[in-house]
């Protein structure tokens, strides 16, 4: 079973592993699978579920939708997020217009067959629309009941205080941000981090475990295992290949034995290493069977002393990315 934690200053509590279904649902895995995969994360415990309308042009919330349908709505959370197109190119179907947030929450409510959603995140910053726009809409629709809580994700420090200020203004609460952290990945300790801290806001990190790269599988000079991540050519690969130099994949190996000496598997370790960060609030799992899951919920509730952290900090010292500059790079600039 896993352990709870608040989202934020809010009341909501969320489950510390949270599940993820980029890129598995509608994409590496069949629904059938999916769909049980889901049900065995609630035997499990995981009560909260993370999404987006542009994961598999909105199969993935279709599908999450399916394996929710018929359970008493108040034992389970759904997070979906809003800003990139899905399946066609108009030229609203982008950003955080106003017109977009609407028609864009409206089609995420029939695809999860759900009335309204906990958490409604912007999916990355848009500079073409003002954030006053952005925001007067995410309070409409939490005063209408179908948003909970207004998240973001990849936003830096300095985006989340100007929205948390129109967020205050407008009544509502931004509880939180969602970027890309594990111990390879650092960019939000610097800036990001103690700016949420400091407004009251939660971590929700996707890729604790570096697109797989954090579980050991993939060893120098050897080809990716069959069926991997890295062998996805239709999302999954462009992701992972940042982690699979040789320098990093060496690294990683170093940290076998300190798991070991944990008596953690090395996914294990990968996630409590996040969570043991309090601004974080959960980390993102996917999972391609069932099984996976049984494995990974072992994290939850893990206590890491300082020398495991220490050990982990020092052998991956030369290959983790701690460059706050990177949280600049994520939004694009222009509308897709």
């Amino acid at each position: 079973m896993v352990d709870y934690r608040y989202l934020g200053n809010s009341g909501l509590k969320i489950s510390e592993i949270t599940y993820g279904n980029w890129i598995t649902h509608g994409s590496q895995v069949e629904e059938d699978r999916s769909i049980r995969t889901v049900h065995r994360a609630l035997d499990l415990g995981i009560t909260t579920f993370d999404t987006a309308d542009v994961y598999a042009n909105r199969k993935a919330e279709r599908i999450l939708g399916k394996a929710l349908k018929g359970l008493n709505r108040e034992n389970f959370e759904v997070f979906t997020k809003v800003y990139w197109p899905v399946g066609k190119f108009g030229p609203n179907d982008a950003g955080l217009s106003r017109k977009h947030i609407f028609d864009a929450l409206h089609n995420s409510l029939k695809s999860l067959r759900v009335d309204y959603v906990d958490l409604y995140q912007a999916h990355r910053f848009d500079y073409e629309t003002p954030l006053e726009e952005t925001f007067q809409a995410f309070a409409d629709l939490v005063r209408q009941g179908k948003v909970m809580y207004v998240g973001v994700s990849e936003w830096t420090a300095e985006q989340i205080r100007a929205g948390h200020k129109l967020a205050q203004e407008m009544g509502i609460q931004l509880v939180s941000n969602q970027p890309q952290y594990s111990a390879l990945w650092r960019v939000i300790e610097p800036k990001v981090i103690p700016t949420c801290q400091e407004l009251g806001m939660s971590q929700i990190v996707w890729s604790p475990m570096a697109q797989g790269v954090l579980s050991g599988k993939y060893v120098p000079g050897q080809a990716p295992p069959k069926g991997s991540r890295a062998t996805d050519k239709g999302n999954g690969a462009a992701y992972v290949q940042r982690f699979m130099d040789t320098q990093t994949l060496e690294a990683v190996q170093l940290l076998k034995p300190i798991a070991k000496e944990a008596g953690l598997t090395m996914p294990q370790l990968a996630i409590a290493w996040v969570l043991q960060n309090p601004n974080v609030a959960a980390a993102l799992v996917g999972a391609s069977r069932p099984s996976q899951l049984n494995d990974t919920v072992k994290a939850s509730g893990v206590k890491l002393d300082q020398d495991t952290i220490d050990a982990v900090n020092t052998a991956l010292a030369d290959v983790a990315n701690t460059d706050p500059a990177s949280t600049y790079e994520v939004s694009p600039k222009t509308r897709p």
